[in-house]
């Protein structure tokens, strides 16, 4: 036998522990092929026991050989807690427990960091949490019928023009436009954010994609969904369900290649572009898709070889705002001929009201949208010193941009849309609703969406693999075997269900301020619990 040193590994050590009952078990096996970080294996362990088969007590000590389950002592093949050996075991004789004794943030030195799926542990305080819909219309101001009344609820996604600004002259008593005026689009308040094909399997983004057109087509909601980086499908692109996607450009340029040989069979223009230049889970560290998710089908769409494919941190050849206006601004409205609205997307900083005031500022009046990401978002592969220290609260910096614009008469001009944690602790209509009051004119969301497709990964390190291309519930890998596992038309209905019940939740809230549209930068119908949190965002203070 090998020597055992006090500083080899041991079960105890991790972050979770196998909870095994043998005399349950029946060896089926069942566990150990669901396991995909293979953090059990089968053994043969020497059992003495005492029996007697005689009429009268006759004791014999025998040895005998029997096969049972053990857990791996390895930081590589870790124990997740994802609970798929205890949901196929059909004798309930194992489970993963959280070990109290763990040592995982020292042992994780070793081996270098322990990346996970985006989640992070510090900042789960929330801003929305303790912020609450305290005016509501009564006798003087009459609510509305949230079932019965009529409301508009819908968002611009592309450069609206202050009054004075439109290429408006009459001409023989008619109102005639002189020139054209910068693309918008009306859209529904909630965004799918951008989540590539790479990060996600194949059937989880056709998930996705499935319940964008099915929530459009049917269900009169002009839902939008952001491609991420990587490019998309040709066969969507040159569908007519093109309109319903914005199509992401992030700093690696991964699939644009084939984005712009599709652009001449392009039966419809996409719903927008919008640039990444970095996002709130790992704010200045670029995207990083290991090679294990780096599939022949991925391959092809981002025209890469199977490796690491990481990208920069920001975009090469963008040195300032004022610079990535007039060349990428500049060049992607020109390749769609300047029908197409075009966006940023940025993390939640310090420096984001400087960001959007040089966006309202722009003289070709073509910035379409801001996208602010905060800390608490993130579906990707990150370090864990990215999520936990590196990144900004969203809510904050949505409140900072409109009242900038405000300051100078501009808000509404160029869209604000608000990210990172929307919907985390189950109520994204709520989150959506303050958000919109503190200024937002939408949200985005992504990691409630693979929550709902089976994600089992939390706040608390459950799982959260998402990065090693192993994800137990087909959401998050390649691998042919555990994709299909992810039910693509449960997985819709589920996201489409959600939706629906988005949409009824957000006109409840509506209805009792008395607003029939959204309430943007409407703070007065918000009141907050904590005085430092009603300061910084100047809504009423509340006990």
């Amino acid at each position: 036998m090998e020597t055992v040193k006090t500083q080899d590994l041991a079960v105890n050590d991790l972050m979770w522990k196998i909870d095994y009952n043998a005399d349950r078990c029946t060896m089926c096996g069942s566990c150990v092929a669901s396991c995909t970080f293979k953090a059990i294996k089968v053994e043969v362990q020497r059992k003495s026991i005492t029996v007697s088969q005689a009429n009268q007590p006759e004791p014999v000590h025998q040895q005998c050989a029997i096969p049972v389950i053990k857990q791996v002592a390895s930081i590589e093949n870790a124990c997740r807690g994802c609970g798929m050996c205890e949901r196929v075991c059909p004798n309930n004789a194992i489970r993963a427990v959280r070990n109290p004794d763990n040592r995982r943030n020292l042992l994780s030195r070793d081996s270098g960091p322990i990346k996970r799926g985006g989640r992070t542990n510090l900042n789960s305080q929330r801003t929305l949490d303790k912020i609450i819909v305290g005016r509501i219309s009564q006798m003087t101001d009459p609510s509305l019928d949230s079932v019965r009344h009529t409301f508009d609820i819908r968002s611009p996604l592309g450069r609206i023009l202050a009054p004075k600004e439109l290429p408006m002259q009459i001409e023989d008593g008619k109102l005639v436009m002189t020139k054209k005026t910068p693309p918008v689009r009306w859209i529904y308040p909630l965004i799918f954010s951008d989540m590539s094909i790479g990060a996600l399997s194949t059937r989880a983004w056709e998930t996705v994609a499935m319940a964008t057109a099915y929530l459009n087509e049917r269900c009169g909601l002009p839902v939008r969904m952001s491609s991420g980086e990587g490019g998309m499908p040709v066969k969507l692109m040159e569908s007519d369900f093109l309109k319903y996607f914005i199509i992401q450009i992030a700093s690696g340029h991964f699939g644009w290649n084939r984005i712009i040989k599709a652009m001449p069979r392009m039966k419809v223009d996409p719903a927008g572009i919008l640039i990444k230049i970095g996002q709130g889970a790992k704010p200045g560290d670029g995207g990083l898709l290991q090679a294990e998710k780096v599939a022949p089908h991925v391959q092809a769409i981002r025209g890469v070889p199977k490796a690491t494919l990481s990208s920069p941190p920001n975009h090469q050849g963008l040195y300032s705002i004022e610079e990535s206006v007039q060349k990428m601004h500049l060049s992607l409205n020109a390749a769609f001929g300047f029908r197409v609205p075009v966006a940023i997307k940025c993390a939640a900083s310090s420096t984001s009201v400087s960001v959007y005031n040089n966006l309202l500022r722009d003289p070709y009046k073509i910035c379409g949208g801001f996208f602010i990401d905060g800390i608490q978002g993130g579906t990707g592969a990150a370090n864990e010193i990215s999520l936990d220290h590196t990144g900004h609260p969203v809510v904050s910096k949505i409140r900072d941009c409109y009242n900038a614009a405000v300051e100078q008469g501009a808000q509404g001009q160029s869209p604000l849309y608000g990210g990172g944690g929307i919907g985390m602790t189950g109520n994204a209509a709520a989150d959506a609703f303050k958000m919109i009051c503190l200024g937002a004119n939408g949200v985005f969301c992504g990691k409630i969406l693979i929550q709902l497709l089976g994600c089992v990964g939390n706040e608390q390190g459950r799982c959260n693999a998402c990065n090693t291309g192993k994800c137990p519930t087909g959401i998050c890998t390649q691998n042919p075997r555990l994709v299909k596992r992810l039910d693509v038309d449960k997985g819709a209905q589920k996201i489409v269900d959600y939706v629906l019940a988005f949409d009824a939740e957000l006109r409840k809230l509506m209805a009792p301020i008395g607003n029939s549209s959204l309430p943007v930068g409407r703070s007065d119908a918000l009141v907050s619990t904590d005085k430092a949190i009603a300061d910084k965002l100047g809504i009423q203070y509340v006990c």
